[in-house]
């Protein structure tokens, strides 16, 4: 089975890092925010229990990491019940093949991810040329060609539950890939959003290394349909969420996170959509 599993030909280590790197925030008793590099892995489930999640796996390499903070939070050879992906870039899929190989867990993502998990299809280029800081600038080194998980990835359910965490449910949240997905939790209004939107500009290098925390749209270098991501930007703000891990920044919580999300969606337009790129709209007026 294993050998159907392997990376894309362009994957490869990525040195960009964050002041975050390493560091782990435990939001609620049961979910923990971890950093690695530049990219947020988060864990559901209470600690030193056999009953928990992974949802996304960080940047290409970082297995080793990824498993010494999971040992540390549940214990020695524990393993999560599967892999639960927002989306299929590289720096939310980084570690998922060796994690995989190593833990003999299912993985899933919406069925419009599937490609490019699937060894079919691979995400568009980085936009270089989109408004933005550095990051956006070097971009191109950025791993796009599909992984291939054979048998191990499946479509999450139809009716929007999501295995192995019953009390949440997903939400289609397109625009930044198109089968992005956030989950959300009715009881305590926890959101876990991927990057539908972010705590950081993260086309800017010195804000990424600071993690200098404001909201801001999806990461505009990977983005390609800025109409779709106000769309799911609108849907996660009627949430009314308490508190917003995302794939990219620190977690905000409470009057602040309100406040935030309710200025994006206001103002997106300046926010979070370039005034030049390839994807942006050329005829908005």
């Amino acid at each position: 089975m294993d050998q159907q599993l392997s990376n894309g030909e362009d994957y490869k280590y990525i040195w960009a890092t964050s002041i975050g790197s390493g560091s782990g925030i435990e939001v609620l008793p049961d979910i923990y925010c971890h950093t690695i590099q530049i990219v947020n892995i988060v864990l559901v489930g209470h600690p030193n229990t056999k009953d928990f999640v992974l949802i996304d796996a960080g940047m290409p390499y970082s297995a080793k990491k990824i498993l010494a903070v999971v040992e540390e939070r549940f214990g020695a050879n524990a393993r999560p019940k599967a892999i639960i992906l927002t989306h299929g870039h590289f720096d939310h899929v980084g570690a998922v093949i060796d994690l995989v190989k190593h833990w003999e867990v299912p993985v899933y993502a919406h069925e419009l991810e599937l490609p490019f998990l699937t060894g079919l299809s691979s995400y568009p280029d980085p936009d270089t040329s989109v408004e933005g800081g550095m990051v956006s600038k070097m971009s191109s080194i950025f791993p796009t060609d599909p992984i291939q998980l054979g048998d191990h990835i499946k479509s999450l359910p139809p009716d929007g539950s999501v295995p192995f965490l019953q009390e949440f449910k997903w939400i289609h949240t397109p625009g930044h890939s198109p089968g992005h997905v956030s989950f959300f939790r009715q009881k305590d209004k926890a959101l876990l959003v991927g990057d539908a939107f972010v705590t950081v500009k993260q086309e800017y290098l010195y804000k990424v290394l600071t993690q200098e925390q404001e909201i801001s749209g999806p990461p505009r270098y990977l983005t390609t349909d800025w109409e779709a991501a106000l769309e799911s930007v609108i849907k996660l703000e009627a949430l009314q969420p308490s508190v917003a891990i995302t794939g990219h920044g620190l977690p905000m919580e409470k009057e602040l996170l309100a406040d935030s999300l309710k200025k994006l969606v206001d103002d997106f337009e300046r926010i979070a959509v370039p005034d030049y790129g390839e994807f942006v709209d050329k005829d908005r007026d």
